[in-house]
């Protein structure tokens, strides 16, 4: 599992990350377990927000009417798994409510520092290569909710064992 990989394509090219299950184990099972469902398929990045994050992974997000995006999950959640992992360009990292064991599906990778969310959210893993495309799809236009006004989807596979 350490060298599992996972890959989240989009139209503004591949992001590939990696885990950290040393000290978020069920968060890393969780994300590779609905990504080979295919629960993130058709997903889109719904909250972007310039020098800070992007988010994904609501399965709300599939339904073009985006006044329920940011709000859908897998049905459960994950308990917290806070670590000292920082919250640096390139960390991925899980959403949640208020309620710091409310994780469920929801995702961001963070396109710069962002300290202040340390030991406060859950790092599970960080982005190895892609980043270029981070920075594209933080810069999209958006609405007032950081939604983009163009909808960017994603296909997330898995690769294990650094399989291409």
């Amino acid at each position: 599992m350490s060298d599992t990989r996972a890959v989240i394509s989009t139209k503004f090219g591949d992001i590939e990350l990696k885990f950290f299950p040393d000290v978020a184990p069920n968060h890393v099972n969780n994300f590779i377990e609905l990504s080979k469902k295919g629960f993130y398929d058709g997903t889109t990045f719904h909250r972007v927000i310039p020098d800070f994050m992007i988010q994904g992974g609501d399965p709300n997000s599939k339904d073009p009417d985006k006044s329920q995006h940011g709000m859908g999950g897998p049905g459960y959640n994950v308990n917290a798994e806070f670590n000292s992992k920082p919250h640096k360009r390139g960390t991925l990292s899980m959403a949640r409510s208020n309620n710091p064991n409310s994780a469920g599906s929801q995702f961001f990778i963070c396109v710069a520092d962002a300290a202040f969310l340390d030991r406060q959210y859950t790092v599970f893993g960080e982005v190895v290569s892609g980043m270029d495309a981070a920075d594209k799809i933080v810069s999209q236009p958006r609405d007032g909710r950081d939604n983009p006004d163009e909808r960017i989807e994603i296909k997330v596979r898995i690769k294990e064992d650094n399989q291409e």
